[in-house]
């Protein structure tokens, strides 16, 4: 059994066990704070102490880039267009008397050609040379009856003189056989004219070629019995032809398009790309503009008239050949731009602007003033300056005032430094 002075001997030795334990945690704790302290002085004082470190931003490179130098100068317009080749003249030859061909020219098959006069084609004569020779008796039939009242007139004309009795008018004339020679007259005249008709008619038995044509079309042969309104053959011109261009009404003012006969319009290339190759071509000019724009695209026609489409002459022979219902390309030459500067259309940039390399090797993005926007190159009137630096290389990201350098130039002058006295500590 324990006694109360155990109990208390227990009671008084727990805290004495206790104390050198909570002593040890204090200054556990002391020493830790001693350390950070310590720490954390000798942090500031070296931070109070040290130098500061001055240092500059990293040095922006220039960007690199290719430039051409802008010239002033005085150059022709040009107007792309497309058009159809179409025959200057067509015609399809009918006779105009009928009966049953004999002759036909050897050169009478598609694509043959033909010079003006040529024969083409002959009808059997026989009839028509009967007919004229029947009409050249009845001239000399009504020549004899003219001169025998002639003659009976002059008689007439004696017998009323001897007489010289004065009579009226109306039978003078019957007296003088007046009545009678008249119809004699009238009967040569109208016999003559009937000569004049069946030689006619003998000479319609031979159609010509009425121009210098190639042959379209052959609707007869040797043989055909034929009459008027029977088609014969379909000739196209061979020395012009036609091309009908169409042309955005914008680019008409750059043109020259005559509005008279014998004045000169523009000079126009006409090209073949695929049948001919990109460095052939044949020359015309601009001879009309329709009254009336085409109605799909709303564009304008221009007529365009080329010599010698088929090559024929001397002086065009090895040229190619502009055919009936080619489509051709073509490049109008238009009127003199004075004191423009020219730019390849790749360098100019998004709103009519360029990218100009300034006197301190700087991007300057200026805006231009273009007066005329060809295919390949644009005219610029205002904005530019003879001389100045024109970039050429694309850039990503341009900005305004950003460096430059060009291809070639050292490395180090496109080398540009941030704002010196800047510090970090």
């Amino acid at each position: 059994m324990t006694t109360p002075r155990d109990s208390e001997t227990k009671t008084d030795a727990t805290p004495r066990r206790r104390l050198p334990r909570i002593l040890g945690g204090g200054i556990k704790v002391a020493l830790t704070l001693l350390l950070v302290g310590g720490a954390m002085a000798a942090y500031k004082y070296q931070m109070e102490t040290s130098p500061r470190v001055q240092r500059q931003r990293p040095a922006r490179q220039a960007r690199l880039v290719q430039v051409i130098e802008l010239q002033n100068s005085h150059h022709a317009t040009a107007v792309s267009a497309m058009g159809t080749v179409v025959p200057a003249q067509r015609v399809t030859l009918h006779p105009q008397v009928s009966g049953q061909i004999v002759e036909v020219c050897e050169a009478l098959i598609p694509g043959g050609i033909v010079s003006a006069g040529d024969k083409l084609v002959m009808i059997d004569p026989r009839d028509y040379e009967v007919q004229v020779q029947q009409r050249r008796g009845d001239v000399a039939r009504a020549l004899k009856e003219l001169k025998v009242e002639q003659g009976n007139q002059a008689i007439a004309r004696q017998e009323y003189e001897l007489l010289g009795e004065i009579i009226a008018e109306e039978d003078r004339e019957l007296v003088l056989r007046e009545p009678q020679l008249a119809s004699a007259r009238s009967a040569l005249e109208s016999a003559e004219a009937a000569l004049r008709k069946a030689e006619l008619d003998l000479a319609r038995c031979e159609i010509f070629a009425p121009f210098n044509a190639v042959i379209q079309d052959k609707h007869v042969d040797l043989g055909t019995t034929v009459s008027a309104g029977t088609q014969l053959v379909t000739l196209i011109a061979t020395d012009e032809t036609w091309i009908d261009l169409k042309v955005p009404i914008s680019q008409l003012q750059w043109l020259t398009i005559p509005q008279r006969n014998g004045d000169a319009g523009s000079r126009v290339k006409i090209f073949n790309t695929l049948a001919w190759g990109p460095e052939r071509f044949r020359t015309g000019q601009v001879v009309r503009l329709y009254g009336q724009i085409e109605a799909e695209g709303r564009m304008a026609r221009l007529l365009v008239a080329v010599d010698d489409p088929f090559s024929l002459k001397p002086a065009n022979r090895g040229e190619p050949r502009l055919l009936m219902g080619t489509f051709v390309q073509a490049e109008i030459e238009g009127r003199t731009l004075e004191s423009v500067i020219p730019i390849a259309r790749p360098y100019v940039r998004d709103n009519d602007t360029v990218w100009i390399m300034d006197d301190n090797d700087q991007l300057e993005i200026r805006p231009v003033q273009i007066v005329y926007r060809g295919p390949e190159v644009v005219f610029v009137e205002a904005g530019l300056e003879p001389n100045e630096r024109l970039i050429t290389t694309d850039i990503a990201a341009p900005v305004a005032g950003m460096p430059l350098r060009l291809v070639g130039s050292d490395v180090s002058q496109g080398t540009v430094v941030a704002q010196e006295g800047e510090t970090q500590p």
